[in-house]
């Protein structure tokens, strides 16, 4: 495929032909970076649903100039040659977005501080860059019935913002999918079929993939918070050949408090791990620690400074794995 010049912000990159608009600032970098609720680049059939990625075309290609007359949605829209973008230098975009948060949290409750995602949520992130300070919601919010969908997985469906990761993480990653959306509209909210258990092998995925606290690890839940633990990198070779092995360690002193996948600069999981590896290797011995893993600066996950001053005796934790 051809390499084509897209312009972002002002911004001029060249980029195969085929890349959306999305993919295309990602490679630069920074805040003209569309922001993605439902995306994820190694989910198929993803995006298009929260509308947080929207867009303004403003020069839709050298051969064709014009703007689109509508703002689109960057991650299901391809550049083409000489397209120019507006992101962050758009007021009507802000507007849209703001709008978008807006209706995110109609129905969200405000429970951040209970919230086991609180601190590394994207609906957080969002509500915090473009939100109002004020409701003008005067209704009711949704509830739902408390649904059990297993012992390592905790829904909380009235955070739910239903951007269908999950669904697709259990489609294309696990054998055996039993929980999807039901209902329509309004009443549209993750379910699996008459209660059914969600326990294959890699059910424990659908917490990584989740940009709000509808999905929760069970086996962390209210132990601490994500600001008061140490992230370490961990590996260990697993029987189960479709698992990575790669982790990170939620530690507080030597002790882990949960595991999750390993997240790119998009905070997007590109290798998955088992439920083995999540839920029941819990033991520094059953891992070898490559180190503290580097948190990107305006995370309040950053605050303790542990690249710089560890907590941890690395006597005790080097080649600790078992053989």
């Amino acid at each position: 495929m051809g390499m084509i010049k897209v312009t972002i912000d002002g911004i001029e990159i060249e980029v195969e032909e085929g890349t959306t608009i999305l993919n295309a600032a990602r490679q630069v970098g920074g805040k003209i970076v569309p922001p993605a609720m439902c995306y994820y680049s190694s989910l198929k059939g993803s995006g298009g649903k929260c509308r947080t990625c929207l867009v303004r075309v403003a020069a839709g290609s050298t051969k064709d100039p014009r703007p689109m007359p509508k703002l689109v949605a960057s991650c299901s829209t391809p550049v083409m040659d000489g397209m120019i973008v507006e992101n962050t230098s758009n007021q009507e975009v802000l507007d849209a977005r703001k709008s978008i948060v807006e209706m995110l949290l109609i129905n969200h409750p405000l429970d951040c501080p209970v919230c086991d995602q609180a601190g590394e949520c994207s609906l957080q992130d969002l509500g915090y860059e473009h939100g109002l300070a004020k409701t003008r919601y005067e209704f009711k919010r949704r509830t739902f019935e408390n649904t059990d969908i297993g012992e390592h997985v905790k829904l909380h469906m009235n955070r739910c913002i239903l951007c269908y990761r999950c669904v697709y993480t259990a489609d294309q990653i696990s054998e055996g999918r039993c929980h999807g959306v039901i209902g329509r509209g309004d009443h549209a909210e993750i379910s699996t079929y008459l209660e059914k258990s969600i326990d294959n092998d890699f059910s424990g995925n659908v917490i990584d993939v989740c940009p709000v606290g509808a999905l929760t690890d069970r086996t962390f839940r209210f132990k601490s918070r994500v600001w008061f633990t140490n992230p370490m990198n961990i590996s260990r070779k697993c029987e189960n050949p479709k698992c990575c092995g790669k982790a990170v360690a939620w530690m507080s002193e030597n002790n882990i408090l949960r595991i999750t996948a390993r997240k790119d600069e998009n905070n997007e999981v590109k290798e998955f791990i088992c439920n083995t590896c999540r839920f029941e290797k819990k033991e520094i011995t059953d891992w070898t620690v490559e180190g503290p893993r580097h948190i990107e600066r305006n995370s309040v996950i950053s605050q303790n400074h542990y690249e710089l001053k560890p907590k941890h005796n690395f006597k005790v934790l080097e080649n600790t794995a078992k053989q």
